[in-house]
């Protein structure tokens, strides 16, 4: 029997082992001193020691939140946010692990998660995933009735998301529609529609995060031609990156369309885009499919070119 369809105690953690070039689970974390044995394979289902994907969910949302409030978004509505983003990444990757739970034992990268690991068992790990889907409801029940309809409509996207790469070579654009859906709640919280202007701004992420995740796809391409996973790096090959350079191009664009929609923004504004570009730039220019060290850092430096794009929103109203 497969180890992820184990029964294990999960409040008893075993040691398994991980290899430190392989597996994509921190050799050290946070979460191994501060938090309990038992608690550890829950937060590693929900990626809490690796918060890059909280991040990338989060800033498309804090993007309009700004935009939509003239540069000077609600701190209260933007730690909801944040704790939203922390709650419903957390459950995505729970769900996604659920899922994937065959495939992942067959990646060097992902063998050593909690479920093929055998370190929580599937009764448990849909426990935690319906306690976290709870968490994420009351988030969204502070909001208004429109933005409430706004998020639980994604949910269609994220229940969805891991099937995909099963089925299409496209499975970043999925993800795309799904990790930028807060540049439309965002949106329809501030302003309680959702408005044509908040379409550039979901399309800059859109397009963003289909060059940053066929750069993140990259690290699995072998294994996943082997075991028959689809997506956009063994579909591109080596044209991964002129491919990533028009997605960041057009990006970069359409966060210039939505910022004009509210207002045409000033020189300090315009000269941050330019250091976001220059980010881009970076990636590109230094991008190696075939390492996937050099990979996972130029899809983590996306965290920066996001706090650019931020602090350039921010300024915008001021100049």
């Amino acid at each position: 029997m497969h180890p992820g369809f184990n029964r294990p105690d999960p409040f008893k953690r075993p040691e398994p082992s991980r290899d430190a070039g392989k597996s994509d689970i921190p050799q050290r974390s946070w979460m191994d001193v501060w938090l309990p044995p038992f608690a550890q394979p829950f937060a590693r289902l929900s990626r809490l020691d690796r918060p890059i994907g909280t991040w990338l969910l989060l800033l498309p949302g804090w993007w309009a939140l700004t935009l939509a409030d003239f540069g000077q978004p609600n701190k209260e509505v933007a730690g909801l946010f944040l704790a939203g983003a922390v709650v419903m990444r957390g459950a995505g990757c729970t769900f996604n692990d659920i899922v994937d739970r065959d495939i992942d034992a067959q990646v060097a990268r992902t063998a050593a998660r909690p479920l093929p690991a055998g370190e929580v068992s599937l009764a448990a790990a849909w426990i935690w995933l319906a306690l976290q889907l709870a968490a994420g409801l009351a988030i969204l029940l502070q909001f208004n009735l429109q933005a409430i309809a706004v998020g639980a409509a994604s949910l269609v996207l994220v229940a969805t998301y891991p099937f995909m790469k099963r089925i299409t070579y496209w499975p970043q654009a999925w993800l795309g529609l799904t990790f930028n859906w807060g540049a439309i709640l965002g949106w329809t919280v501030v302003r309680g529609e959702i408005e044509l202007s908040a379409l550039p701004l979901y399309a800059a992420g859109f397009f963003w995060t289909l060059g940053y995740d066929t750069i993140y796809a990259h690290q699995d391409k072998q294994d996943d031609a082997l075991i028959g996973v689809k997506s956009t790096a063994l579909a591109l090959g080596a044209r991964t990156k002129p491919f990533v350079a028009v997605m960041y191009a057009l990006s970069l664009a359409l966060i210039v369309v939505a910022s004009c929609a509210i207002r045409v923004p000033g020189w300090p504004s315009l000269a941050l885009l330019g250091v976001a570009g220059l980010q881009m730039v970076w990636q590109v220019a230094t991008l190696d499919t075939n390492d996937p060290v050099n990979c996972l850092r130029r899809f983590r430096s996306n965290r920066d070119f996001g706090l650019i794009v931020l602090f350039s929103l921010m300024l915008q109203p001021y100049f």
